[in-house]
This record gives structure tokens, sequence and C-alpha cells, in this order.
């Protein structure tokens, strides 16, 4: 072989050795966040504003410094409100761009299609959205309320403070309203309600055809008992929603509304001044006046730079989680999962409402739950809130299957539905 050509095929490969190494050396240099949210679709909504707070928090750690001395480079993907489509983009995120964290989804029928493949590529996730419990995985964190953090809350309000006797539970058609729906349905019936008191009902992903089911609810509501819908109608649907309640003449003084998955952002689209006095059950509202909360709402309206556009609770929540993500990293000295997940455990947080949110070891929070009531301007005056923190419940006490099992992440049980009267763990064990 001539020398010369061997000499070159040695140049050649050197350089390509340094080009891979070099790439190899630039990809290190950032930690890639991954952005799984709607940005088209029924849940846009909604989900689109997560995406740009997920943004805004990037942005603002990359001008203290990044974490662990790297940059954070988000890898934003769009889902598109399709359930099938969350666990491409995860798979997509987990093992082609290589992100060290998630943080995503809305509904829960999305964050069920994602949990199969975050555990099994050992992913990490934070979920800011209201839910309806009855699960706790290893692989993600749980920054929304679970039911005992809103939806009890919320009926023991009406049921304390405003009478209500009739019950219409009034739901978009998937996991989350029909199990929420379900402990709540238990929840009623051990509180005396009876049958003939509670009405359920539920409608597809986008519906907007309300005119049948308001009059049915208003005919309900006429036998002569303080009655109260409790919604846990999800995305665009909202909007048609409140507009027949609207010109039915449905007020609050009549059949108040409590809301479950309607905040700022929503009541932003809408006329609402037939919608006064109606409410919402949130962790976190604009309206809270705090030092953190004033801070927050002035940092998005530049960061989005339009000084109409709201805050909303899924917002704290995502605030609070990736909060809590980086503390966690910066206390593990890595971004390595399973390390972080450990070291998340205890972590603590301000959050906006004044307190610190604590991230328990069946990894959802202890927060404070907060009603509010709508203003001719959109926003939500807190009119209850409860005592102190929330434990966040992963598991039901008012469902049979449900209410002997804990979720605990710490030793010896490390697992998320730990049985306590077998002493059996029926899930990720660890």
């Amino acid at each position: 072989m001539n020398k010369s050509y061997l000499k070159n095929i040695i140049a050649s490969a050197t350089l390509l050795g340094s080009i891979s190494f070099a790439t190899l050396t630039q990809a290190a240099d950032t930690i890639k966040v991954g952005v799984l949210h709607s940005l088209s679709g029924t849940m846009a909504i909604s989900e689109t504003t997560l995406k740009d707070t997920v943004l805004m928090m990037i942005e603002e750690q990359n001008k203290k410094g990044g974490v662990l001395g790297k940059q954070l480079e988000p890898v934003v993907v769009d889902p598109a409100s399709n359930w099938p489509l969350f666990a491409e983009k995860t798979r997509e995120l987990l093992s082609k761009d290589k992100v060290d964290v998630i943080f995503g989804c809305w509904t829960s029928v999305s964050r069920k299609s994602v949990l199969p493949v975050i555990e099994e590529l050992n992913g990490l996730m934070f979920y800011p959205v209201q839910y309806e419990g009855e699960e706790s995985s290893k692989n993600v964190f749980y920054t929304g309320a679970a039911p005992n953090q809103q939806a009890i809350p919320a009926v023991d309000y009406l049921m304390n403070d405003l009478g209500v006797k009739r019950w219409v539970l009034a739901g978009t058609d998937y996991v989350y309203p029909r199990t929420t729906n379900k402990i709540l349905e238990a929840y009623l019936k051990a509180k005396g309600v009876a049958d003939k008191d509670i009405m359920i009902n539920y409608t597809p992903f986008g519906h907007s055809d309300w005119q049948g089911i308001v009059s049915d609810i208003k005919k309900f509501g006429s036998a002569g008992k303080q009655t109260a819908v409790v919604s846990t109608i999800n995305g665009d649907a909202n909007v048609p929603f409140y507009k027949e309640l609207g010109n039915q003449g449905v007020s609050a003084e009549d059949i108040p509304v409590v809301a479950f998955s309607v905040g700022e952002e929503e009541l932003s689209g809408i006329d609402t001044k037939p919608l006064v006095g109606h409410l919402a059950a949130w962790n976190y509202f604009q309206s809270v006046e705090s030092d953190a909360n004033s801070a927050f709402i002035k940092q998005w309206k530049a960061f989005i730079k339009d000084p109409k556009r709201v805050t909303n609770d899924p917002m704290e929540a995502t605030y609070i989680g990736f909060n809590m993500w980086v503390k966690a990293v910066e206390k593990a000295g890595t971004t390595k999962v399973d390390a972080v997940e450990q070291a998340l455990i205890g972590i603590t947080s301000p959050n906006l409402t004044g307190g610190m949110a604590v991230m328990n070891k069946n990894h959802h929070l202890s927060k404070p739950v907060l009603i509010g009531e709508i203003q001719d301007d959109g926003q939500l005056e807190v009119v209850w809130e409860t005592d102190g923190l929330v434990v966040g419940d992963a598991w039901s006490d008012f469902l049979p299957g449900s209410k002997d099992i804990i979720a605990d992440w710490t030793k010896p049980t490390r697992c998320g539905n730990y049985n306590v009267k077998t002493s059996k763990c029926s899930g990720q064990n660890f």
C-alpha cells in the first residue's frame, strides 16, 4: 500500500474521530428538556400556554447560568391532542433526542398513553394538571391536584357552605372525569345523598351542542332542592357550555357550577358576564396577592409580550415542578433519572400563593386548596381556602379497591401501589 495513501486514511480517520468527539462533547454541553404539550387540536386552548411557561422557565434558568454549569436546551414537540401520538413523541424525545426530563401532558388519557413508554425507557416526567389519582409511578411527579386537593374540598364547600342537596356530575368522556366522578359519587353516597339526587353526564372532546344538556340540568335543578354542577369538562368544549348556560339564564344563584378544568386562560376567551358567581376549584389563582405571584405575573407578561395574557393553576404547577427539578438535579449532582427521582422526595419550593410546596414520598405535592368565584373581568376571587397545606393522596380513601393502598417511593417500600393489609406491591417495585 502506498505510504502517502495510508497517511491520508489515518488522517481522515483521525479527523472523523475528532468530529465525532466534538459532536458528542457539544451534545453533552447542554441539558435537554422535553416539552410535550398539544399545540394543535382540541387541547391546544389549554396546553399551548404550558409550553410557553416551560420555555420561560428555561430562559430564566439559563440567565442564572443553567444547571450544573450547562445551559438548558428545550426540545418542543406537538402531540396534537392525539393520545397515541403522545406515546410516539415520548419515545422520540427519550430515544432520539435524549432529553433528561419531560414537562408535559394535560389530559389523563395522554398521560396514560405516555406512562408505559416513560417507564420502559426510564424517563422522568412532570405532570402539571389536576387528575383522578389512582396512580403513582417512579417515573412521574404529579404537581397538579389529586382528588382530595380539589374535587373533595369543592364538594364539601358546596354542601356545607351553599347547602347543595342535588348534584350534576358533568364531564368529558375519558378517564379523568369518569374516575373522579366515581370517587365523588361514592363520597356523596357516604354523606347520605340518594341516587335520585345525583345526575351524571358525559360528552365527547370538543362537544359543542349543549342546548339539550343544559335544559336537562335546569329540569333536574327544579325539584325544590339546591342543585349544583360539578364540572370536569375539558378543553374547548367549555366555551359553548358556559355560553349555553348564559343563553338559558342559568345563574350562579340558581345552579352554581364549580369547575375543575376552567381557569383564567379558558375564561379569557369568552364573555364572562353571564358567568359571574360560578366557581372554580384550584390550588392557585392569578388574583392571589403575594410577592412571588406578582413577580411571576410580571415575568410572564414580559416573556409572552402581551399585557392581556393571564396566568393559571397548571402554570403554577409547572413553575413548582420545574424549580423542584432544578433543585433535585443540583442536589444529586447529575441528571440521571434514578438519582434525581430520589433527590426530589422531600424537596420544597415556594408556591405562588405564599408558603412552600413539598414533594412527598408518593410523588405528589402538599398544596393549599382554593375556591374562586368568577368575576366579570374573567378573574377569580378567592371565596374559600383550606387551613394550610393538603397532602396529595395518590389513592382514594373512598374506593373499595384503593382505600388500603399507599404509594411510597422511599426504602424499604419503593412501591407506587403498596397494599398495607397484604403487605404486597402490585405494580412497579424497586
